[in-house]
């Protein structure tokens, strides 16, 4: 787990995944005062796939908007960023993109503790030059770095952050699925 210091910001990033824990950290950050914009990712799953099945559903940014409203974030301080995303490199290229287009090129990205290092080293290899990122972990997120291998779900994040460690040393190689 690393974590960067906090320092405002021009907005604070829910990545997907880990609904509502990380959207709850984003609400809490913001009341703090830390940047006046939430941005949501908007993923293409499962929404796609139940869509051609005729079986709707709103998107998880939907619900982390939900999420945020009832945290007391204002909906005008929300905002979805495209295009949607796939995997945690389709969210560092979104946010980029968007911070490239403001004055202030700072983001606070909130994930969870075991996502934090492969976010911040995915930052350092597609974000440069288009913005500045805070890595934060949710504070109320259970994993347990120093004994991440006594619950499964603890273990199974750690191997799959060490997977997608592997994958961005090695230059992105593996794509997603099609």
């Amino acid at each position: 787990m690393v974590e960067d210091p906090l320092v405002k910001a021009h907005a604070i990033v829910v990545l997907s995944g880990a609904m509502p824990m990380r959207a709850v950290e984003a609400a809490k950050l913001y009341r703090e005062g830390y940047a006046p914009e939430i941005w949501l990712t908007h993923p293409a799953e499962p929404a796609a796939t139940l869509g051609e099945m005729g079986i709707p559903f709103a998107a998880e940014d939907f619900y982390s908007a939900r999420v945020l409203i009832h945290e007391g974030v204002p909906a005008g301080a929300i905002r979805v960023l495209e295009p949607s995303i796939v995997n945690t490199s389709n969210e560092i290229d979104a946010i980029a993109a968007a911070l490239a287009k403001e004055k202030d090129r700072t983001a606070i990205i909130v994930t969870t503790k075991a996502h934090t290092r492969r976010v911040r080293l995915l930052w350092q290899r597609l974000g440069p030059g288009r913005g500045s990122a805070i890595v934060r972990a949710a504070s109320e997120d259970p994993f347990d770095p120093r004994h991440w291998w006594r619950r499964t779900g603890d273990a199974l994040d750690v191997v799959r952050e060490v997977l997608g460690l592997m994958n961005a040393w090695a230059g992105l190689p593996l794509h997603p699925a099609k």
